[in-house]
């Protein structure tokens, strides 16, 4: 049987193409240790893998949430507990402002305290994040939340105007949780602090006059109510940190699961690769011998 020179170089060339392209396969899959690659590497693992894949990167940034969340509500928490920190030592002074044997002058150095705190109280609520973000505004992360109008009288100058719109982040697979703060009820304390300093700074103040003890009683209430307001959104805050942790502890358990099904399907077996990898080196290099040795022979006729 005769073979052209043409078909006899097409074979040879088809044969090296062949290896060429298994070593190069093989190669680039020893190097990234990944035993698919390509769809057509394993059609049915494919599927399997890109499942799992496409669930570890839901699971990745559910945690990415869950972290970012739980950083801002530990520093919201303490935010607000500074905040009651300082209430209390207000609520201590109105407590003996409004002891009935207070001369105008026991009632005028309280003035000074209690300003500090008015004015501490407005700047802590317009806190602001590293992003330049007002933190207890609600969802009008743009706005400062109090606002302050000298023109008004005291008892009316501060105002909430923000908004208690929540910001919910998602978690987990249908589970989303809310990740911002609204102080709206503090501009109530703030107006009767205001409205305290204004009464007790009359000359002749008296802590008996019943319409001075009622702002001052008030005004006790206020604190009371507030530190209540605070301190449930505190409890909230732990509460939903606790959850968070545990969610996050069953987001690492799963996506576990999952990292160690990817490695099983899709890692590539060494010792396997090694010796295939070494079969085709061997193929090639005697398809390349023979090609040599019978391009020397006379056998073959040209068509």
């Amino acid at each position: 049987m005769r073979i052209a020179s043409t078909q006899y170089q097409a074979i040879m060339n088809q044969s090296l193409q062949f290896n060429q392209d298994k070593l190069s396969r093989l190669t680039q899959q020893m190097a990234s240790g990944q035993r698919v690659m390509l769809p057509s590497d394993d059609p049915v693992d494919n599927v399997r893998l890109s499942r799992l894949q496409r669930e570890e990167s839901a699971f990745t940034q559910y945690r990415d949430n869950i972290a970012a969340v739980q950083i801002r509500l530990s520093k919201n928490e303490g935010y607000l507990q500074n905040m009651i920190n300082d209430m209390m030592g207000g609520r201590d002074l109105l407590v003996w402002a409004s002891d009935g044997g207070n001369a105008p002058a026991d009632l005028q150095a309280m003035i000074q305290p209690l300003a500090a705190l008015r004015d501490s109280l407005f700047y802590n609520a317009n806190t602001i994040d590293q992003e330049g973000r007002y933190v207890f505004s609600g969802t009008a992360t743009a706005t400062a939340p109090m606002a302050y109008d000298k023109t008004q009288l005291p008892g009316s100058r501060y105002s909430f105007v923000g908004n208690t719109n929540a910001q919910s982040v998602v978690v987990g697979n249908g589970i989303t949780q809310v990740a911002n703060e609204n102080l709206k009820g503090l501009e109530n304390l703030l107006n009767q602090l205001d409205k305290t300093i204004a009464t007790i700074s009359a000359p002749t103040v008296d802590v008996n006059d019943p319409a001075t003890r009622a702002i001052v009683m008030a005004n006790l209430s206020g604190f009371d109510d507030t530190m209540d307001l605070l301190a449930s959104k505190i409890a909230v805050m732990g509460g939903t940190q606790n959850i968070l942790k545990t969610l996050d502890a069953n987001h690492a358990n799963v996506s576990l699961s999952n990292q160690n099904a990817i490695n099983e399907i899709g890692q590539l077996d060494m010792a396997q690769a090694a010796t295939e990898l070494n079969g085709y080196q061997t193929a090639l290099q005697a398809t390349y011998k023979a090609y040599a040795k019978i391009g020397n022979l006379t056998l073959f006729a040209e068509l």
